[in-house]
């Protein structure tokens, strides 16, 4: 094994040690809701009957909660292992963490290919450090295994337009695309990465290339059929629901703005964003890098257009890699100048020391973004989750004003509703006391005999005097901690 191999293996054992980090800790993290949707679904397919193609979600109260998904695979598969090991949070993490390791060579493989040995080592390293990836790639959440699954496509892919006689490349490529976009439907912007190799080996013979034409069938004909599937459930089945479904809407500047000042920090760092932009810039007519050009516009207009949607910074994922590649681009380049001929030069020296700071700088940056993120923000979600899970009958069903994270009724096992909400979804606060009164009037009729109030919505009680005392009149106590505050409601009038 020559040096690029140790370095290569190095650097991919370091980023999966860096994703094992607490990877039993609880889904209380700053993207608690959308892994404790994920977990929900992993659940109830196990107390169900493994009914594949209609996933659950807990917050539908007295209804069964079907909803339209991407295509379940993780927490199916989740599922099927905790029929061995017991429900654990670290079987959903592990998922991302693996996907993300089988990544790893592909990526490398991949910009090597393009870019040659050094870039390529330099890319792996910032694609495995970037704070947006490790955190992404811990999350039961389908995000780091859809990219994951197109990064391995996109490098088969290019193996068979270097090789058209390779089957096997080609199936490849389409079958892990296939399931990259049924994991997650937005890894349908890898067309255009995909075109630009096409337009370059064919030019505009691409359209009456038969093989083009299979290989869009096999990627994108399972897709169509499952989410038009997801669809119809979701208009079949309360609280009639389509995961993601909103976020293509075009947005205030303003709201770009945060995004855009989110990006070169919490998600790349100043250091990666600083080399990736400088790298997209020296590589502008460089041909072999122009499947990353495209594949950045088409993130850019992704985002303008999906505006709502990119409030989860976990759209931008794609980001990571497409920004690895031009910064490895950089360091390779910087190691290239004449100036390293001459290893003890005094030009080498001030060359290597900035390099040197540069790598510390992104390394702070790294630890103290993803440090942030691992805060336990939900942990008291959890903790009245649990504790109803002790009082609380299996078939009790919960009323939480919890901001729409449904933590609490994932730990708690039990089903339950939003406060406020509308058709089972969120709909924030209460304008006044009538509102959030007719809206928990409504709900006791279904059948809700459990009241909860977190840290950060108990206020609700000080604020509006007469949902207080309504609260005071229809229940009693059963605990009441500076974390939350837990009513049993009493039973509605015949």
């Amino acid at each position: 094994m020559g040096r690029t191999s140790h370095l290569v293996i190095l650097v991919s054992i370091m980023a999966v040690a860096a994703r094992l980090v607490l990877i039993d800790q609880p889904f209380v993290d700053h993207w608690s809701w959308r892994q404790s949707d994920v977990a929900a679904i992993a659940r109830n397919y196990l107390q169900g009957r493994f009914d594949f193609a209609r996933p659950q979600i807990d917050w539908a109260g007295d209804q069964p909660g079907y909803v339209g998904t991407e295509f379940p695979i993780l927490p199916f598969i989740a599922a099927l292992l905790y029929k061995l090991f017991g429900a654990h949070e670290w079987i959903g993490r592990i998922q991302a963490v693996i996907l993300f390791a089988i990544s790893l060579p592909f990526f490398f493989f991949l910009v090597r290919n393009i870019s040659g040995e050094i870039a390529a080592i330099w890319s792996l390293f910032f694609y495995s450090f970037a704070p947006l990836g490790i955190i992404a790639s811990r999350c039961f959440m389908p995000d780091t295994p859809s990219l994951a699954l197109s990064i391995v496509a996109l490098y088969f892919f290019q193996r068979w337009l270097d090789d058209e006689r390779s089957i096997s490349a080609f199936v490849t490529s389409a079958l892990c695309l296939s399931l990259s976009i049924l994991i997650k439907a937005t890894s349908v912007l890898m067309a255009a990465p995909l075109l630009c190799l096409a337009f370059q080996r064919f030019n505009f013979a691409v359209l009456k290339n038969f093989c083009l034409w299979a290989f869009a069938t096999i990627a994108l004909l399972p897709s169509a059929i499952w989410y038009w599937h997801a669809d119809q459930v979701s208009l079949q089945f309360y609280p009639h629901h389509f995961f993601g479904a909103g976020g293509v809407k075009i947005m205030s500047l303003a709201w770009y703005w945060k995004i855009a000042r989110q990006i070169p920090t919490s998600s790349l760092t100043p250091v990666l964003f600083f080399f990736g932009v400088f790298g997209a810039l020296i590589t502008a007519r460089t041909a072999r890098m122009r499947l990353f050009h495209c594949w950045l516009a088409a993130m850019v207009l992704f985002m303008v257009i999906v505006g709502y949607g990119n409030r989860h910074p976990w759209y931008q994922l794609p980001l990571v890699p497409i920004s690895a590649a031009f910064a490895g681009v950089v360091c390779a380049r910087g190691m290239a100048l004449p100036m390293f001929a001459d290893p003890h030069s005094h030009a080498a020296l001030f060359m290597r020391a900035g390099f040197s700071i540069a790598l510390i700088a992104f390394m702070a940056c790294v630890f103290a973004y993803t440090k942030w993120f691992y805060e336990p923000t939900a942990a008291p979600l959890r903790d009245a989750g649990l504790l109803l899970k002790k009082v609380a009958e299996p078939n009790a069903l919960i009323v939480a004003a919890d901001n729409g994270n449904p933590a609490i009724f994932y730990y708690a096992a039990r089903k339950g509703w939003h406060l406020l909400e509308t058709d089972g979804i969120y709909n924030g606060e209460p304008t006044d006391s009538a509102e959030a009164i007719a809206d928990l009037e409504k709900l006791r009729k279904r059948g809700a005999s459990f009241l909860v109030f977190t840290y950060d919505t108990s206020w609700w009680l000080d604020y509006y005097e007469q949902l207080r005392q309504y609260v005071v009149s229809n229940s009693s106590v059963v605990e009441e901690t500076p974390e939350f505050k837990i009513y049993k409601l009493n039973p509605m009038s015949p």
